[in-house]
């Protein structure tokens, strides 16, 4: 049984910073693979960004220059530090946390999700 707890979302402005964080407990002690999704409205859930176990970091053409995954190991989290939103941004972001090197669309746990609206 795994959990992930997250939180940080929110309503910001157009340009404004927002940092989501996550963090994972239960049965599996260290995770591979931690990151985040999102889904808007009208929209298929996409990748955002994912970091392994030894701070390797992936990103969407999306978030890439504007977004910073990083992660504490000794506490299972994973942060996402969200800069220049906009209101494309617009989305809910969902936890994803893996314990193995599996790279599959929807393989892992995964949170409820956390709304984050850009918008003046």
């Amino acid at each position: 049984q795994v959990q992930l707890v997250e939180s940080g979302g929110g309503l910001v402005q157009p340009g404004g910073t927002l940092r989501l964080s996550c963090a994972a407990s239960g049965s599996i002690s260290r995770f591979y693979l931690m990151g985040w999704y999102r889904q808007a409205p009208g929209k298929q859930r996409e990748f955002v960004a994912h970091v392994t176990s030894f701070s390797a970091t992936t990103y969407a053409n999306s978030a890439r220059g504007r977004f910073s995954i990083s992660r504490d190991n000794a506490k299972n989290t994973v942060f996402l530090q969200m800069s220049s939103l906009k209101p494309e941004d617009t989305a809910v972001y969902y936890c994803n946390a893996r314990p193995d090197i599996d790279y599959s669309a929807t393989g892992g746990f995964w949170g409820q999700g956390t709304q984050v609206t850009v918008s003046s």
